[in-house]
C-alpha cells in the first residue's frame, strides 16, 4: 500500500469520521475481483489528490462492525464522508475517470 491507508473497526471513527479532510472509503475484501481490479485505481487517485482527500480501506471480512454500521451489503462500495457524514456511496468497480468525475467535488 502506497498512498491508501488501511483502517479498521478500532479505528475507524479516528482514521475517518474525526478527519479534516474528506474521506474516500474503499470497503472491500481480498476474495473480490472487482474489489481488485479498482484498487490500483484507487492508490491512483490518493497519490495524485493525496493534498485534497484521505483514500483508506477497510477489509470487511476482517471488520464487519463498521460494514454493517453503514450498510455495506456489496462490495467494492466505495463512501466519501466529510466532517464524519456520508456525502456520496459509489458501488462497483467504476473506471478511474468515471470515478475522478464522481469525485470532483471533492478533489477539484
Amino acid at each position: 500500500m502506497g498512498a491508501t491507508k488501511e483502517t479498521t473497526d478500532a479505528t475507524f471513527d479516528a482514521d475517518v469520521l474525526m478527519n479534516d479532510k474528506p474521506v474516500l472509503v474503499d470497503f472491500w475484501a481480498p476474495w473480490c475481483g472487482p474489489c481488485r481490479a479498482v484498487a490500483p485505481i484507487i492508490e491512483e487517485i490518493a497519490t495524485e489528490h493525496a493534498d485534497k482527500i484521505s483514500v483508506v480501506k477497510l477489509n470487511t471480512d476482517e471488520n464487519p462492525e463498521i460494514a454493517s454500521r453503514y450498510g455495506i451489503t456489496g462490495i467494492p462500495t466505495m463512501n466519501v464522508y466529510v466532517k464524519g457524514e456520508v456525502v456520496k456511496t459509489l458501488v462497483g468497480a467504476l473506471p478511474k475517470p468515471k470515478l475522478v468525475r464522481e469525485l470532483a467535488d471533492f478533489i477539484g
